[in-house]
């Protein structure tokens, strides 16, 4: 496993952890698994849809790549419980056609998965939150031409400005601080896109 990035999120480089990851319960199992912390196969199953003994096997298969591991604070041993391997991750696209194929595959199920979040948001939290809040939250559709470079460095940057906040241990929140999800997607065109010119 690598923690060699500013959020200190797992790196998938492997054709095969793609692949694994790349599938509905696994992404919800480990994500669940990031954003609440440790828990059994019986806790994790009602939020995804399977039964504990599905749930398990997803789980083993997920530490065999080392996502999730064993979490050893449990005070009862009568069952597993598990914790994710980092609080996220993020993979490198391989060269090869077989990594690039699974690496499509995992960003058809990320952006599947994500898709309704802003949806959700909008149903669920925005109306709970106070003006000052509601004012704060928003959504940009900006298109500029850089290099692959360019935007390789300028994706670096964003995350050295957020990497402080992303790394920040609950103790150290401030008051008046709340948890913000920024889903960031960067599409680039291809070099027929009209706005690519």
């Amino acid at each position: 496993m690598s923690l060699k990035n500013p959020y200190g999120d797992f790196e998938i480089t492997e054709p095969q952890a793609l692949r694994a990851l790349a599938h509905p319960v696994r992404l919800a199992l480990l994500e669940r698994l990031q954003k609440d912390g440790p828990a059994t196969a019986t806790q994790l199953a009602p939020h995804v849809g399977a039964t504990p003994s599905v749930v398990s096997w997803h789980l083993r298969h997920l530490a065999s790549f080392g996502l999730v591991t064993d979490w050893d604070g449990a005070t009862s041993k009568r069952e597993r419980w598990w914790q994710a391997a980092a609080r996220g991750f993020r993979f490198t696209v391989p060269d090869d056609a077989e990594g690039q194929d699974a690496a499509r595959q995992l960003r058809a199920e990320m952006f599947a998965r994500y898709a309704e979040a802003p949806q959700q948001w909008l149903l669920y939290d925005e109306p709970r939150l106070d003006t000052e809040w509601q004012g704060l939250a928003g959504i940009a559709d900006t298109q500029f031409v850089v290099t692959a470079d360019e935007l390789s460095e300028l994706r670096d940057a964003i995350e050295g400005l957020l990497a402080p906040y992303v790394r920040r241990k609950g103790g150290e929140r401030p008051d008046g601080a709340r948890a913000v999800r920024m889903l960031n997607y960067t599409l680039p065109k291809p070099d027929d896109d009209p706005a690519a010119s």
